[in-house]
């Protein structure tokens, strides 16, 4: 019988599973590695222990803790969403609803649930919804597709879906809230999406938490895509983003990561048309530019992202500022060559294989930015002073990007070819194109947690050493817990008891201890686990650490003695003078008696 939902959750999953899910694990001995998906690095220092059921990055962010904190990083949700996350992966139900859990966020899920029930309904039964329906075989969605993406259609009615949603008890601000209704300035409440497909956007849970929508009412009564929106998003609401959000990643995510590579599509057809002739390693940015948060989404999964929309790469154009940020985070790019007017759900509509093999003839993305800058100037036997200023300045920022020096100046070497230019002249202005610290770097730097003080490295040393082996607990004397911090000696007293077990301990740290005090045993546990296994090794290292300890606290409390006696001499207080000289005199002694 289990006491509680989380310890049945976590009897049921295993972390392993959990973080695999989302990041990609090395076996490393008894646990697993992989680069911190919380910060970047290039050395992985994020460790999962399936023995203790723990992770922890060992590197700049220094975070750690269970499954449950690793959902509520990754999903950016609080406890009770990942409760809620983790129970359906679990197959545990909550029986009894905690008021508390049933947040904001919870009910907004279920009013988009809700709402996507309501659009497939209307897509299959309603006479501009067949129509619809249709419209969406002509193009060549599959039957299968429209059930699995769960496509609907909007009615061009003014208030079909908002006083659906009213009869099943959710007020007007939380139909707003969920980005499906709008208030006007006279106060009349109507459905965002009207007369529309319905593509709904899932979260990484494949969960519905926004909506993308598609004009067909309006093209079918002769108007153009000039005087209508062509597609209608879900806004910014407290659970769609579109910042972070990618159209079909949690379908994408198992074969990104069996395939080690994605690609990227700008449309909800286009990536459910390549999904539908076997390419499921596709995801669409819903037509706007990546940002940072996506790319180290997708990161997670590969590396490698092959790219299949516009690719206008003259000027300060949003795709090429979205293929700076991909090289920025380190992705090896390529280009799906499209044909001119056409876009991957045409292709694949027509002709899977041809669809099929241009991803497989994807260029490098250097290559596709010297072809495509030379058409432009294509037989002409020479290029004018102008025109070889305006291909360097569009061609060694390119260069730039590229990680490696030899293959950087390898580029050089053939633009300096191509346009008859010394290697010398290029490299001077190559070095004048190089920008100064990124955006993105800057980020990195300011999520980096500050340094950890000599006392407390060595303070967690020395507890990792005991909990690797709690028998040398026994090596400190008492007066020698006086050296650590409070914290620090309530974890010493504990691990000193007769009769210690430390799975007990650490089984009874989600219920007896606070959680700043919680996750720093989960990481001690972990780095116990790290360390070398000697036991004459240990001793030694607890008593070198234990000897640097005393040493650097005995030098601290002198310092503030000394400050202490100037300023007492200062005040003309003799007596508190005479006072504290005496108690330097005992540290000083102290200080000799440890060396």
């Amino acid at each position: 019988m289990y006491d509680s939902p989380i310890q049945q959750i976590k009897e049921r999953l295993d972390i392993i599973e959990v973080i695999s899910a989302y990041i990609k694990l090395q076996k490393a001995g008894a646990n697993y590695k992989a680069l911190c998906p919380f910060h970047n690095e290039k050395t992985p220092s994020f460790v999962v222990s399936p023995v203790r059921q723990i992770w922890h990055c060992f590197g700049a962010c220094g975070e750690g803790g269970d499954i449950f904190k690793f959902v509520m990083k990754m999903e950016g949700v609080e406890f009770g969403d990942a409760l809620r996350i983790l129970a359906q992966k679990a197959g545990v139900e909550l029986k009894r609803q905690d008021p508390a859990l049933k947040t904001e966020r919870r009910r907004l899920y279920e009013i988009c649930e809700l709402a996507t029930k309501f659009f497939e309904k209307q897509l299959k039964e309603s006479v501009k919804g067949k129509e619809a329906r249709k419209y969406l075989l002509k193009r060549g969605i599959k039957e299968q597709s429209l059930v699995s993406w769960r496509i609907g259609y909007a009615s061009d009615k003014w208030q079909a879906l908002s006083d659906f949603l009213l009869s099943r008890g959710y007020n007007k601000k939380e139909i707003e809230k969920a980005g499906l209704a709008l208030m006007s300035n006279k106060g009349s409440f109507y459905d965002r999406f009207r007369g529309r497909i319905i593509f709904p956007v899932f979260d990484f849970n494949s969960q519905v938490i926004g909506f993308g929508a598609r004009i067909f009412q309006k093209i079918e009564q002769g108007e153009t895509a000039e005087q209508v929106a062509k597609y209608l998003n879900t806004p910014n609401t407290l659970l769609y983003n579109k910042s972070w959000i990618l159209y079909g990643l949690d379908k994408a995510k198992t074969e990104i990561r069996k395939k080690d590579f994605c690609i990227l599509v700008e449309g909800y057809i286009d990536a459910i048309m390549s999904a539908q002739v076997g390419l499921e390693n596709v995801v669409a940015s819903s037509g706007t530019a990546l940002t940072s948060y996506q790319l180290k989404i997708l990161k997670r999964y590969s590396k490698n992202l092959l790219l299949a929309f516009d690719m206008d790469l003259a000027g300060d154009t949003a795709t090429k500022r979205s293929i700076d940020l991909a090289q920025t985070e380190g992705f090896n790019l390529k280009v799906i060559t499209m044909p001119q007017e056409k876009d991957p759900a045409d292709i694949a509509a027509v002709s899977p294989k041809e669809w099929q093999n241009r991803v497989k003839k994807a260029k490098d993305i250097t290559e596709f930015y010297f072809e495509t800058t030379f058409d432009k100037y294509s037989g002409k036997p020479y290029f004018k002073p102008e025109e070889k200023v305006k291909i360097s300045e569009i061609l060694l920022p390119v260069i730039k990007k590229i990680p490696n020096k030899i293959l950087q100046f390898d580029w050089i070497a053939k633009l300096s070819k191509r346009i008859k230019i010394k290697e010398e002249i290029l490299e001077a202005e190559f070095k004048k194109s190089l920008s100064p610290e990124t955006k993105i770097e800057k980020a990195e730097q300011d999520t980096i947690s500050p340094k950890k003080s000599r006392r407390e490295m060595l303070e967690e040393k020395i507890l990792s050493l005991i909990l690797k082996d709690v028998k040398n607990a026994d090596i400190l004397e008492e007066n020698s817990f006086l050296f650590f911090t409070p914290k620090c000696q309530k974890i010493l007293k504990q691990l000193r008891k007769k009769n210690f077990n430390r799975e007990k301990f650490q089984a009874s740290i989600f219920s007896r201890w606070d959680e700043e005090t919680r996750d720093f045993l989960n990481y001690l546990a972990l780095k116990a686990d790290l360390e070398p296994g000697d036991q004459k090794e240990i001793k030694k290292e607890i008593l070198s650490c234990l000897r640097d300890l005393k040493e650097l606290v005995i030098k601290q409390k002198l310092e503030k003695v000394s400050e202490s006696i100037k300023q007492a001499e200062q005040d003309k207080k003799f007596e508190r003078v005479n006072a504290l000289l005496e108690n330097f005199n005992q540290l000083t002694k102290q200080l000799e008696e440890n060396y």
